[in-house]
């Protein structure tokens, strides 16, 4: 496929940091107009201004996890006279505890974020777009991943609302897939407390990486549904084909347990 980037607008979810500030800059340098949404405004706005230079860029400060959330994006959008032609659902939110500790409420936000807002988005803007959807999922929708059980739940569905839409939506002119990073280099880990260290203790993958995979899958002849970021990650992946899931289970539950790190220290 051949992108006229100068020809899109992108409405770019989770803008404000990581992956979805690495796929603003990296749009804006091949000339796409942007859409950002981010729950800080102080962070989009800074970022907005660094990128007007070049392209015309608009701002929503929005909490994705309103329950209408979509249908006030498009509203807004169409208030500025916003034509959106293309859509990357970047925004996430987890967790990181065992299921049993995790707080309810904050459960069904993963949820509102990772999931629902995705599958409004797409469905709202849908009837405008002829550029592309790329949706950010993970790693761990491949896997299971205990103490983060709801998140890669939510990655799981993506992959899977991201293949049926790529096979729906073949012929249409909309490129649909999923980019899947592992361990990436952002502050997705703020906040989730010590434990979440465990996740940053290997080799990490930069923000710059992701995108870089995702745009080149992109400027393909034919791309595919799903993308992985990460050559270590592809092999992980094949690998855990040749097992049982009973296995791959027991082998995410070390690999995510805390005191892993305290072991090898020792």
């Amino acid at each position: 496929m051949t992108v006229d980037y100068h020809a899109q607008t992108v409405l770019l979810t989770g803008a404000g940091s990581g992956i979805g500030a690495a796929f603003a800059r990296a749009l804006a340098a091949r000339g796409a107009n942007l859409v950002l949404v981010a729950r800080r405004a102080d962070r989009l706005t800074a970022l907005a201004d660094e990128l007007r230079r070049t392209v015309r860029v608009e701002v929503f400060a929005l909490d994705l996890s309103a329950p209408d959330a979509a249908s006030e994006l498009l509203r807004a959008t169409a208030d500025r006279d916003i034509r959106v032609t293309s859509l990357i659902n970047n925004a996430g939110v987890g967790s990181f505890a065992l299921f049993a500790d995790a707080a309810p409420g904050w459960l069904a936000t993963e949820i509102a974020v990772d999931v629902v807002a995705p599958v409004q988005l797409t469905a709202a803007f849908l009837p405008q777009l002829n550029g592309f959807i790329i949706n950010v999922a993970g790693v761990t929708g491949y896997l299971p991943s205990p103490r983060m059980a709801v998140y890669s739940a939510a990655k799981a569905f993506m992959l899977s609302f991201t293949e049926s839409l790529w096979t729906e939506l073949r012929g249409t002119g909309l490129t649909v897939f999923a980019v899947a990073p592992g361990g990436t280099r952002t502050e997705f880990t703020t906040g989730m407390g010590t434990d979440a260290a465990v996740l940053t203790s290997g080799r990490l993958r930069t923000p710059d990486d992701v995108v870089t995979t995702a745009l080149r899958h992109l400027d393909r002849r034919d791309p595919g549904p799903a993308v992985v970021d990460g050559a270590a990650n592809r092999l992980t992946l094949t690998l855990t084909r040749f097992m049982t899931r009973r296995r791959t289970a027991t082998m995410m539950s070390r690999i995510f347990d805390p005191a892993r790190l305290t072991r090898a220290a020792g």
